[in-house]
């Protein structure tokens, strides 16, 4: 099973509200805790979460059960890449997508609050014309 296999160290970032910037590496593997294709989020990295309208948050929280896997799907979308046995690879908008479900669901996430995040950041892709 896919592993989240260091923790998330977050501190705030001065002067603006609800951004976090971490403070050691984060890395998420797919497929099982040793697979040769992860994702490392670096020290440094600025996220905000999950990107939450404000008005939606006493239902949902841009850090609830799936914060770490919003800070991995942040960090592939703007960089879009990972490494894939040793080499890295790019990967398209709608792979970041599927990785943000799938880490959702390993973190527990339930069904139907996972599927919706996954809905809402395809269907504002698709909307944006994001590849």
């Amino acid at each position: 099973m896919s592993s989240f296999t260091t923790p998330l160290q977050l501190t705030p970032v001065e002067g603006l509200s609800e951004t976090f910037e971490l403070t050691e590496p984060f890395t998420y593997h797919l497929g099982h805790e040793s697979s040769d294709t992860f994702v490392t989020v670096p020290k440094g990295f600025i996220t905000d979460g999950a990107s939450i309208p404000r008005t939606i948050w006493p239902l949902l929280s841009p850090w609830g059960t799936y914060g770490k896997a919003a800070v991995v799907h942040d960090y592939l979308c703007v960089h879009r890449k990972m490494v894939r046995d040793g080499e890295v690879v790019v990967i398209t908008r709608e792979g970041c997508d599927w990785i943000f479900l799938e880490a959702m669901q390993v973190l527990g996430v339930s069904w139907f609050t996972a599927h919706l995040m996954w809905r809402a950041v395809r269907s504002y892709a698709i909307l944006k014309g994001i590849k």
